[in-house]
């Protein structure tokens, strides 16, 4: 046992009388509504109508459960099908017991985000930038479902910050009593990545997808190195686990599209009305570089100085 480390949490679901609270669900909640908040905040600040984002996540957020669960059942299938599987395939619907892929979940959210994007008439772009850092956010939030559920956690380690396990649970190994806290790397991994994201947003002006791109780059090259910790059954392809190869591909893939969208110009719709900061007659970037000089809100709704003063775009 080492000298210090980090206990599990004792139960993970609260009973209110008949109807029970279960963190793994509450976690998820609470990173969705930061996400909301912040991106509503970006939006503003980009000169987008207020309220924007929470429609937006109207569409998201259900697309995203479902792209996130159809992602792990087809991935773990053998948790829920076959004579010998440990879980019963109605389970499969029981989302708040955990099994959500981030894969699954950000592309059918995206697709939801994109239909809503073209009834709004809003840049698909320009949302995706906007919300790249509120993503981030979300997920190191909703990584902590897992501690509660004490899942996906690593290898045995004698380090400080290992993690206490029950004995007996999947991956665990017999006598040993700590493991790596993978689910706490990637929620810090995240917290840095949206603060980079922040800082690279205000000194570039990265459009049309492109601090998304950053955003997809950045989490798989965690992802990665993370999911190599991981001590829960896996797929594995030549050696590395199935969501690393995923991680792979989508790196490539995100840095591809930045490198090709560099030279990408053109408006971005704001879907705001004619007259209104980033409409017909404001332009895109009208929140983050005023016409006459003067000072306009950064992605934070904090003010920065204009490029005519000497300062850098969101």
């Amino acid at each position: 046992m080492p000298l210090a480390s980090i206990p599990s949490p004792s139960q993970g679901v609260w009973n209110l009388g008949p109807l029970p609270i279960r963190a793994y669900a509450l976690c998820i909640v609470l990173g969705v509504i930061v996400a909301v908040w912040i991106g509503e905040r970006r939006w503003r600040a980009r000169g987008g109508a207020p309220g924007a984002i929470t429609d937006l996540a109207v569409w998201a957020v259900p697309f995203g459960l479902v792209g996130g669960r159809l992602y792990h059942v087809i991935t773990d299938w053998q948790l829920y099908f076959g004579s010998e599987a440990p879980n019963r395939p109605i389970d499969t619907l029981f989302i708040w017991k955990g099994g959500l892929g981030i894969w699954g979940a950000i592309a059918l959210g995206g697709l939801g985000v994109w239909i809503a994007c073209r009834r709004r008439g809003i840049s698909f772009s320009a949302i995706a930038d906007t919300l790249a850092p509120a993503i981030a956010v979300a997920q190191a939030i909703g990584r902590w479902g897992n501690y509660f559920n004490q899942e996906l956690f690593g290898g045995p380690t004698t380090l400080p910050w290992g993690l206490e396990i029950e004995p007996g649970r999947p991956g665990t190994v017999p006598g040993v009593d700590t493991y790596h806290p993978t689910f706490l790397y990637e929620s810090l991994w995240n917290l840095a990545l949206a603060g980079i994201l922040v800082l690279v947003g205000r000194r570039f002006a990265l459009r049309h997808g492109r601090l998304f791109a950053l955003y997809v780059a950045g989490y798989t090259l965690g992802r990665f190195w993370i999911e190599g910790l991981r001590v829960d059954p896996a797929h594995h392809v030549l050696g590395l686990r199935l969501n690393q190869w995923t991680a792979v591909v989508i790196f490539l893939l995100a840095i591809a599209y930045f490198w090709f969208a560099r030279n990408k110009a053109g408006e971005e719709p704001l879907g705001t009305d004619a007259g209104e900061p980033g409409g017909a007659d404001g332009g895109s970037d009208a929140a983050d570089s005023p016409k006459d000089g003067s000072v306009g809100p950064d992605a934070t709704g904090e003010a920065i100085a204009s490029p005519e003063q000497g300062g850098n775009r969101r």
